[in-house]
């Protein structure tokens, strides 16, 4: 009986602490402020700049101000240290060594994914390098 009681309470500590987790996980993955490190394995996902659109995974909207960069839409705060962000980037320059291709935009309503399932590569990628 104590054998089948601690296997339940063990298991139901162990579902619980996985829900934390992947709530912990989804909301970091889904936070769009960012700082650029010196070199790349410092960051949490390599980046790389294409010179057109439609290239990208990502279209890009740099905003002025971190609570403008809520949710995975492309808008992205560059913070200043990185204790201060979410996620950390390095740009690589070439488009094979890069996680994510991106473009930067003029327009906030022009940021969006380009590719889908990009969309859920990145989240993974960011997840995965925690």
């Amino acid at each position: 009986m104590y054998f089948y009681t601690h296997q339940i309470f063990f298991a139901m500590k162990t579902f619980i602490l996985l829900i934390v987790h992947c709530l912990i996980a989804s909301y970091s993955a889904f936070s769009q402020k960012i700082y650029s490190t010196d070199a790349d394995y410092k960051a949490d996902v390599k980046v790389y700049v294409v010179d057109a659109d439609y290239k990208a995974d990502l279209l890009v909207y740099k905003v002025d101000a971190d609570y403008k960069a809520n949710g995975n839409e492309g808008k992205w705060y560059f913070t200043d240290a990185d204790y201060k962000a979410q996620k950390k980037i390095y740009f690589v320059d070439a488009d094979y060594k890069a996680d994510l291709k991106i473009f930067f935009v003029d327009s906030d309503y022009k940021a969006k994914w380009n590719k889908p399932e990009k969309n859920i590569y990145s989240i993974n990628v960011l997840i995965i390098r925690q």
